[in-house]
Protein backbone atom coordinates (compact mmCIF):
# COMPACT_ATOMS: atom_id res chain seq x y z
CA UNK A 1 0.00 0.00 0.00
CA UNK A 2 2.71 2.38 0.66
CA UNK A 3 3.92 2.48 -3.21
CA UNK A 4 0.49 3.10 -4.17
CA UNK A 5 -0.14 5.78 -1.41
CA UNK A 6 3.97 7.44 -2.59
CA UNK A 7 3.07 7.15 -6.58
CA UNK A 8 2.56 10.33 -8.30
CA UNK A 9 -1.04 11.74 -9.35
CA UNK A 10 -1.24 10.29 -12.84
CA UNK A 11 -0.25 6.66 -11.31
CA UNK A 12 -2.92 7.07 -8.49
CA UNK A 13 -5.76 8.02 -11.26
CA UNK A 14 -4.62 4.87 -12.95
CA UNK A 15 -4.57 3.01 -10.33
CA UNK A 16 -8.17 4.08 -9.51
CA UNK A 17 -9.56 3.23 -13.33
CA UNK A 18 -8.22 -0.75 -12.89
CA UNK A 19 -9.83 -0.80 -9.53
CA UNK A 20 -13.34 -0.02 -10.41
CA UNK A 21 -12.55 -2.24 -13.66
CA UNK A 22 -11.67 -5.12 -11.92
CA UNK A 23 -14.20 -4.68 -8.94
CA UNK A 24 -17.26 -4.28 -11.96
CA UNK A 25 -16.11 -7.02 -13.26
CA UNK A 26 -15.73 -9.57 -10.70
CA UNK A 27 -19.46 -8.47 -9.47
CA UNK A 28 -20.40 -9.31 -13.50
CA UNK A 29 -18.58 -12.56 -13.10
CA UNK A 30 -20.61 -13.82 -9.95
CA UNK A 31 -23.85 -12.02 -11.43
CA UNK A 32 -23.32 -14.28 -14.38
CA UNK A 33 -22.24 -17.45 -12.83
CA UNK A 34 -25.57 -17.25 -11.24
CA UNK A 35 -27.55 -15.96 -14.08
CA UNK A 36 -26.35 -18.68 -16.70
CA UNK A 37 -26.11 -21.61 -14.02
CA UNK A 38 -29.81 -20.67 -13.62
CA UNK A 39 -30.46 -20.55 -17.47
CA UNK A 40 -28.88 -23.85 -18.13
CA UNK A 41 -30.61 -25.70 -14.84
CA UNK A 42 -34.02 -24.91 -15.41
CA UNK A 43 -33.35 -25.33 -19.48
CA UNK A 44 -32.98 -28.83 -18.46
CA UNK A 45 -35.49 -29.32 -16.51
CA UNK A 46 -37.78 -27.43 -18.79
CA UNK A 47 -36.52 -29.62 -21.89
CA UNK A 48 -37.11 -32.58 -19.72
CA UNK A 49 -40.85 -31.56 -18.88
CA UNK A 50 -41.62 -30.48 -22.62
CA UNK A 51 -40.88 -33.92 -23.82
CA UNK A 52 -43.03 -35.99 -21.10
CA UNK A 53 -46.26 -33.49 -22.12
CA UNK A 54 -48.36 -34.47 -25.48
CA UNK A 55 -49.90 -31.35 -25.91
CA UNK A 56 -48.78 -27.65 -25.92
CA UNK A 57 -51.78 -26.32 -23.45
CA UNK A 58 -49.98 -28.83 -20.78
CA UNK A 59 -46.78 -27.28 -21.28
CA UNK A 60 -48.04 -23.85 -21.19
CA UNK A 61 -49.48 -23.78 -17.86
CA UNK A 62 -46.68 -25.52 -16.25
CA UNK A 63 -43.77 -22.88 -17.59
CA UNK A 64 -43.88 -21.05 -15.10
CA UNK A 65 -41.68 -23.07 -13.04
CA UNK A 66 -39.15 -22.22 -15.34
CA UNK A 67 -39.03 -18.63 -15.78
CA UNK A 68 -34.98 -18.54 -15.84
CA UNK A 69 -35.15 -20.89 -18.28
CA UNK A 70 -34.52 -19.02 -22.61
CA UNK A 71 -36.22 -22.22 -24.15
CA UNK A 72 -38.65 -21.68 -21.85
CA UNK A 73 -39.31 -18.03 -23.13
CA UNK A 74 -39.09 -19.27 -26.04
CA UNK A 75 -41.62 -21.76 -26.17
CA UNK A 76 -44.03 -19.18 -24.36
CA UNK A 77 -43.27 -17.28 -27.06
CA UNK A 78 -44.16 -19.41 -30.09
CA UNK A 79 -46.89 -20.78 -28.44
CA UNK A 80 -48.49 -17.04 -27.68
CA UNK A 81 -48.45 -16.81 -31.40
CA UNK A 82 -49.58 -19.52 -32.25
CA UNK A 83 -52.73 -19.36 -30.25
CA UNK A 84 -52.91 -15.87 -31.62
CA UNK A 85 -52.90 -16.91 -34.92
CA UNK A 86 -55.41 -19.82 -34.40
CA UNK A 87 -57.72 -16.88 -32.31
CA UNK A 88 -57.05 -15.00 -35.87
CA UNK A 89 -58.24 -17.95 -37.94
CA UNK A 90 -61.36 -18.81 -35.65
CA UNK A 91 -62.49 -15.07 -36.05
CA UNK A 92 -62.31 -15.34 -39.72
CA UNK A 93 -64.46 -18.26 -39.55
CA UNK A 94 -63.35 -22.15 -40.48
CA UNK A 95 -64.16 -21.36 -44.45
CA UNK A 96 -61.50 -19.42 -44.46
CA UNK A 97 -58.86 -21.33 -42.65
CA UNK A 98 -57.38 -22.51 -45.63
CA UNK A 99 -53.32 -23.28 -46.31
CA UNK A 100 -52.55 -19.88 -46.43
CA UNK A 101 -53.31 -19.23 -42.88
CA UNK A 102 -51.51 -22.20 -42.11
CA UNK A 103 -48.24 -21.25 -43.95
CA UNK A 104 -49.35 -17.79 -42.02
CA UNK A 105 -48.99 -20.07 -38.96
CA UNK A 106 -45.58 -21.79 -39.34
CA UNK A 107 -44.17 -18.43 -40.77
CA UNK A 108 -45.52 -15.72 -38.01
CA UNK A 109 -44.08 -19.11 -35.21
CA UNK A 110 -40.90 -18.88 -36.81
CA UNK A 111 -40.71 -15.01 -36.67
CA UNK A 112 -41.63 -14.79 -33.10
CA UNK A 113 -39.30 -18.05 -32.12
CA UNK A 114 -36.52 -16.10 -34.01
CA UNK A 115 -37.58 -12.98 -32.19
CA UNK A 116 -37.71 -14.41 -28.78
CA UNK A 117 -34.01 -16.32 -29.00
CA UNK A 118 -32.69 -12.46 -30.02
CA UNK A 119 -33.93 -11.23 -27.16
CA UNK A 120 -32.74 -13.85 -24.53
CA UNK A 121 -29.46 -14.40 -26.31
CA UNK A 122 -28.87 -10.23 -25.42
CA UNK A 123 -30.03 -10.95 -22.21
CA UNK A 124 -27.52 -14.00 -21.68
CA UNK A 125 -24.40 -12.13 -23.39
CA UNK A 126 -25.56 -8.77 -21.46
CA UNK A 127 -22.81 -7.30 -19.50
CA UNK A 128 -20.08 -9.85 -21.55
CA UNK A 129 -19.03 -6.57 -23.44
CA UNK A 130 -17.45 -4.76 -20.05
CA UNK A 131 -15.47 -8.24 -19.58
CA UNK A 132 -14.12 -8.24 -22.69
CA UNK A 133 -13.11 -4.40 -22.63
CA UNK A 134 -11.50 -5.02 -19.28
CA UNK A 135 -9.42 -7.72 -20.98
CA UNK A 136 -8.15 -5.62 -24.10
CA UNK A 137 -7.99 -3.04 -22.46
CA UNK A 138 -6.78 -3.27 -18.29
CA UNK A 139 -2.98 -4.28 -19.73
CA UNK A 140 -2.56 -0.94 -22.06
CA UNK A 141 -4.07 1.15 -19.22
CA UNK A 142 -1.45 -0.33 -16.28
CA UNK A 143 1.34 -0.05 -19.07
CA UNK A 144 0.76 3.53 -19.43
CA UNK A 145 0.58 4.08 -15.51
CA UNK A 146 4.25 2.16 -15.66
CA UNK A 147 5.38 4.57 -18.39
CA UNK A 148 4.70 7.57 -17.10
CA UNK A 149 5.51 6.23 -13.33
CA UNK A 150 8.61 5.25 -15.15
CA UNK A 151 9.06 8.97 -16.89
CA UNK A 152 8.93 10.24 -13.22
CA UNK A 153 11.27 8.53 -11.91
CA UNK A 154 13.92 9.03 -14.28
CA UNK A 155 12.98 12.86 -14.04
CA UNK A 156 13.89 12.91 -10.08
CA UNK A 157 17.17 11.02 -11.27
CA UNK A 158 17.50 13.85 -12.97
CA UNK A 159 16.95 16.54 -10.93
CA UNK A 160 18.70 14.82 -7.93
CA UNK A 161 21.89 14.21 -10.47
CA UNK A 162 22.39 10.32 -8.82
CA UNK A 163 21.13 7.39 -10.87
CA UNK A 164 21.95 4.82 -7.86
CA UNK A 165 19.30 1.91 -7.25
CA UNK A 166 18.45 3.29 -3.81
CA UNK A 167 17.19 6.34 -5.81
CA UNK A 168 15.90 4.95 -8.94
CA UNK A 169 14.35 1.46 -7.39
CA UNK A 170 11.61 2.92 -5.74
CA UNK A 171 9.96 4.98 -8.44
CA UNK A 172 10.25 2.29 -10.73
CA UNK A 173 8.31 -0.07 -8.26
CA UNK A 174 5.16 2.72 -7.73
CA UNK A 175 5.18 2.25 -11.80
CA UNK A 176 5.56 -1.63 -12.10
CA UNK A 177 2.42 -1.70 -9.62
CA UNK A 178 -0.01 -0.40 -12.42
CA UNK A 179 0.92 -2.76 -14.80
CA UNK A 180 0.33 -5.66 -12.01
CA UNK A 181 -3.07 -4.34 -10.97
CA UNK A 182 -3.97 -3.96 -14.78
CA UNK A 183 -3.39 -7.87 -15.11
CA UNK A 184 -4.97 -8.68 -12.06
CA UNK A 185 -7.84 -6.75 -13.28
CA UNK A 186 -7.19 -8.56 -17.05
CA UNK A 187 -6.90 -12.11 -16.28
CA UNK A 188 -10.13 -12.52 -14.38
CA UNK A 189 -11.48 -10.34 -16.57
CA UNK A 190 -10.88 -12.49 -19.62
CA UNK A 191 -11.44 -16.16 -18.23
CA UNK A 192 -14.94 -14.96 -17.63
CA UNK A 193 -15.22 -13.80 -20.80
CA UNK A 194 -14.16 -16.99 -22.90
CA UNK A 195 -16.21 -19.00 -19.91
CA UNK A 196 -19.89 -17.26 -20.14
CA UNK A 197 -19.38 -16.33 -24.41
CA UNK A 198 -18.94 -20.55 -24.12
CA UNK A 199 -21.93 -21.22 -21.77
CA UNK A 200 -24.17 -18.79 -23.89
CA UNK A 201 -23.28 -20.30 -27.21
CA UNK A 202 -24.55 -23.73 -25.84
CA UNK A 203 -27.52 -22.30 -24.76
CA UNK A 204 -28.11 -20.62 -28.24
CA UNK A 205 -27.19 -23.65 -29.73
CA UNK A 206 -29.82 -25.00 -27.79
CA UNK A 207 -32.54 -22.68 -28.44
CA UNK A 208 -31.87 -22.98 -32.20
CA UNK A 209 -32.56 -27.04 -32.12
CA UNK A 210 -35.74 -26.32 -29.89
CA UNK A 211 -36.90 -23.88 -32.14
CA UNK A 212 -36.43 -25.96 -35.35
CA UNK A 213 -38.33 -28.88 -33.23
CA UNK A 214 -41.71 -26.65 -32.00
CA UNK A 215 -41.53 -25.62 -36.11
CA UNK A 216 -41.90 -29.14 -37.37
CA UNK A 217 -44.31 -29.96 -34.77
CA UNK A 218 -46.33 -26.72 -35.56
CA UNK A 219 -46.01 -27.60 -39.20
CA UNK A 220 -47.37 -31.81 -38.33
CA UNK A 221 -50.27 -30.28 -36.42
CA UNK A 222 -51.16 -28.51 -39.29
CA UNK A 223 -50.09 -30.25 -41.53
CA UNK A 224 -53.23 -33.18 -40.29
CA UNK A 225 -55.81 -30.61 -39.83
Amino acid sequence: MELVFNAGPVVKLVLLILVYFSLVSWAIIFYKVSIIQRAIKDSDRFLDFFWTKKRFDLVGQGIKEFSNSPIANLFREGYHEMLQMKKKGSEQGESQADFSLRMDMTEMVGRALRRATTQETHRLEKYLTFLATTGSTAPFIGLFGTVWGIMDAFHGIGQTGSASLAVVAPGISEALIATAIGLAAAIPAVMGYNHFLNKVNVLIGEMDNFSQEFLNIVERMERVK
